[in-house]
């Protein structure tokens, strides 16, 4: 997993910082921030709870193939997004695939698939559809509480069941 906590209040201009990391913050930073004053735009601040001045942003998280499938990601997810987003007025995320070493997803028909499927596990951590596919999670946000004992729960009953298989 890859976690960018960027602060919005120390001075530097944030919008410039992320352009400068990477694409992908960049291109998270062009919907959120205004380009002048590296803040949230006036439209970004109206929809967030002021509980924290940093933007967390969640940009990678990837498992190796035999771990895909049993909502894992979102089970690690939820606990890494708890105990960083401290002091963040927002948590931002961009659900799609990152791993192009399969070659399964040649169809776009199964592209828009996993796509989906990626996105719709975010949204049950409480993460919403903004603009151009990235998406944002209140800190102050009860669906990402409640998903949280839900999903421990589902890592334990995960757990157990890989126990009663194992020779």
């Amino acid at each position: 997993m890859t976690f960018y906590r960027v602060h919005l209040d120390r001075g530097c201009n944030a919008y410039g910082a992320m352009e400068e990391e990477s694409e992908d913050l960049y291109e998270t930073a062009q919907v959120l921030l205004d380009p002048q004053t590296g803040s949230f735009t006036d439209e970004v601040s109206e929809r967030l709870e002021y509980v924290g001045s940093a933007l967390l942003v969640m940009d990678r998280v990837t498992l190796a193939p035999p771990w895909r499938g049993h909502g894992l990601a979102a089970v690690l997810a939820c606990e890494a997004i708890t105990r960083l987003m401290a002091g963040c007025r927002a948590i931002a995320c961009s659900p799609g695939i990152t791993d192009l070493s399969s070659h399964r997803l040649m169809d776009q028909a199964e592209w828009d698939r996993v796509n989906a499927r990626i996105a719709m596990g975010w949204e049950r951590l409480g993460f919403r559809p903004y603009r151009a596919n990235v998406y944002l999670l209140s800190p102050i946000s009860q669906d990402l509480e409640e998903q949280r004992g839900a999903l421990r729960r589902h890592l334990a009953d995960l757990g157990a069941s890989w126990r009663a298989d194992a020779p």
